[in-house]
């Protein structure tokens, strides 16, 4: 397994479950190489049901947020235009920091860091052939690419790279919400708040102890911000206000109290991306199908995942034949959610701001 993300984590835990070894693969040089991320919605029927296969879904009850599902819309205005809440029993998609979902999956998996993987070479006499960037080669019966939108391990059965979808997200944080920024604080909620606009949108997010996320979100070219040096934070800062002006003041207020920004111009592969099946090598997750982020992908990732595994385990004997099967299911389900969220994000990100609103009405329970 390549890749200590949320689908390389649920298909080694899974293997786990079943008593079966599998060796993780993870370029960072320890688990809080990089910052944590935000927050993700784990779905009743997909990354829950892969937490359940992995024995983990009453940790997850326990650590989720279900008033995170929350979610208000107001106009450019402040004008509120939705206000949805949860009901107390609702565990449809309740919330759970990145990091937290993280620390649930490693418990105690094998994770060999620092491992950066550069090649795979399937097809040897051993077996596949996996480089790493120390210099290192080891063989293997199956690599299993879960290792994000810019996988090494696609090429092996591949060519296909990911295309910018003409929006960007700019990414800041806000900390301590509720003590610092109470106005803020409520402005969110429990859960989110979106502002769409023409072409933009602001959308801000609670994680847990007091912290908050909120992306900046616009069409442009991809080398939008050429004249702009995005390490000068209240450059970022001034030029994302300009491309906000005329907005409300609590609204802009997200992006003037934001302690750092961070550029990332969203990717995608194309719409039921598939590839002739090549033995002791597939993919999951982003390394597959990357998608809009829109509450898909990790969800998808993860039970893809525990499915593998699960395949893996009841017919040990014929591994490429449960690969094959196994790929054959994510493609077709996979394609579905791409078609979702690629029609999705060209709502949300509209010259028609009222096109985010409808979407909203469609997908939010009454």
């Amino acid at each position: 397994m390549v890749g200590s993300g949320p689908a390389g984590l649920t298909f080694a835990r899974v293997l786990h479950r079943h008593g079966y070894p599998v060796a993780v693969l993870e370029r960072d040089p320890a688990p809080g190489a990089r910052p944590r991320g935000g927050t993700l919605d784990l779905h009743e029927g997909l990354g829950q049901l892969a937490l359940d296969k992995a024995g983990l879904l009453a940790e997850f009850q326990a650590l989720s947020r279900p008033e995170g599902q929350a979610m208000r819309i107001l106009d450019a205005d402040g004008t509120v235009l939705r206000d949805w809440r949860p009901r107390p029993d609702d565990r449809a998609n309740p919330e759970i920091d990145r990091g937290q979902l993280r620390d649930l999956l490693l418990g105690e998996l094998d994770v060999q860091w620092g491992r950066a993987v550069t090649q795979v070479v399937p097809g040897t006499r051993d077996g596949v052939l996996v480089h790493f960037a120390e210099g290192r080669e080891e063989t293997f019966d199956l690599v299993v690419g879960a290792d994000g939108a810019w996988s090494r391990i696609r090429p092996a059965v591949s060519s296909v790279t990911p295309h910018y979808t003409g929006v960007t997200l700019v990414e800041t944080s806000l900390d301590d919400v509720d003590t610092r920024h109470p106005d803020l604080a409520g402005l969110i909620g429990d859960g989110s708040v979106a502002v769409y606009g023409v072409n933009r949108a602001l959308v801000a997010q609670r994680n847990s102890g007091g912290h908050a996320k909120v992306y900046a979100q616009f069409r442009a070219p991809l080398d939008w911000h050429t004249n702009l040096d995005l390490a000068d934070v209240e450059a970022v800062r001034s030029g994302l206000l300009a491309l906000f002006d005329g907005w409300a003041a609590p609204v802009l207020d997200l992006l003037r109290h934001g302690t750092a920004f961070v550029h990332r111009p969203l990717y995608v592969l194309p719409v039921s991306h598939t590839w002739t099946h090549i033995p002791g090598v597939t993919l999951l997750g982003d390394a597959a199908h990357l998608m809009p982020p829109l509450g898909a992908g990790a969800n998808l990732a993860m039970l893809e995942g525990a499915e593998l595994a699960e395949s893996i385990a009841t017919d040990p004997g014929d591994l490429d034949k449960a690969v094959r099967a196994f790929e054959e299911q994510m493609w077709a389900r996979a394609g579905r959610w791409s078609k979702i969220t690629t029609a999705g994000l060209e709502r949300l990100v509209s010259p028609d701001p009222a096109e985010a609103l409808a979407l909203f009405d469609e997908v939010q329970p009454s």
